[in-house]
């Protein structure tokens, strides 16, 4: 079983010397946790796909400590260094033409990549001291549920790697939003994320053409674009009003917010007052737990189609395919 380390300088360079070693390591960022590989070493990133069980037609994210790192891996325009500066470190991924530096095997075979700089404090502890970026996807086993927590890593991968660095529970709780920056007077959003399209749009003064609801056959540009994905293993449906469709104990109900009344054990909440931050910090951490209590399926309510309710519904609507 993987070791779980908490950050410690002696843990940290232990880590480093890992990655550098070709070896992967879980780590801890403010969207999800994810699992990392020297994004150099081609035959590390290849075992990031064997570990997931996940395709080479999916593409890994190249998570650096700073944009001056980026640029060496990718080709910057105007308009991506107008958005690096606006949003980086933070969560918000940009697609851009890759430098012959990257392997082909962590990009699909596609001459883009995604680049982002992350900005929880132990990741940057641990990638600043690092020579190479970190090409990692989520910690967790493909289509399944992302990971929030060193404990969710542990239970679904933890048999399958050595180290999970422990930075506590992810704040956001939903993975980074994907622009594809290459064609600056057309941006396109490719996956909503935690970072709302509204935001990007009203603080970078652009349009983006909003294709994150598409469904990719073969190699995709952006990660997290498959029909199925974020799924639990408990069969999970939508619905606008979980409370009334439910028929039996047997259905978990997963609500916005917190109902009136008397509240049964099948019902689950995200927030107590209907906040979308914190049902986004909470959706992915209740969907494991619930995945872990035997009900026949989850009826999950909807959110407003709007921003991070769109990257909701988004995730709830790949969870839910068939």
């Amino acid at each position: 079983m993987a070791s779980v380390l908490l950050p410690t300088d002696e843990n940290l360079e232990l880590l480093r010397n890992v990655l550098r070693d070709g070896g992967l390591v879980a780590i801890p960022t403010e969207t999800v946790y994810g699992l990392a590989a020297n994004a150099f070493n081609s035959s590390a990133c290849e075992n990031i796909y064997q570990a997931k069980g996940r395709p080479a037609t999916d593409p890994l994210i190249c998570h650096v400590a700073s944009v001056s790192i980026a640029q060496s891996i990718a080709s910057f325009n105007q308009l991506s260094r107008h958005l690096a500066d606006l949003f980086w470190p933070g969560p918000l991924t940009l697609i851009l033409p890759k430098a012959k530096v990257i392997p082909d095997i962590v990009t699909a075979g596609l001459d883009s990549v995604g680049v982002r700089c992350p900005i929880h404090p132990v990741f940057r502890q641990l990638i600043e001291s690092l020579e190479f970026p970190l090409a990692a996807p989520s910690a967790n086993p493909f289509a399944y549920i992302s990971p929030t927590t060193a404990a969710h890593v542990a239970d679904n991968l933890g048999d399958k790697i050595d180290y999970i660095l422990d930075g506590g529970p992810s704040a956001l709780g939903l993975e980074s939003t994907i622009v594809d920056a290459r064609n600056e007077s057309a941006p396109v959003l490719l996956r909503h994320g935690a970072l709302g399209k509204t935001e990007i749009e009203n603080r970078a003064g652009i349009k983006l053409i909003d294709l994150a609801s598409s469904v990719t056959q073969g190699p995709a540009v952006a990660p997290g674009s498959a029909l199925k994905h974020y799924s639990p293993m408990t069969p999970l449906v939508l619905s606008t009003n979980p409370l009334e469709d439910h028929e039996t104990d047997s259905s978990a109900c997963l609500l916005w917010k917190k109902p009136a009344g008397n509240i049964s054990g099948n019902v689950f909440w995200l927030s107590a007052n209907g906040s979308l931050e914190e049902a986004g910090a909470r959706l992915y951490a209740a969907l494991h737990e619930i995945d872990q209590l035997g009900f026949k399926q989850i009826i999950a309510q909807t959110f407003p189609e709007e921003d991070l309710g769109s990257a909701l519904n988004d995730r709830l609507r790949r969870a839910a395919a068939k």
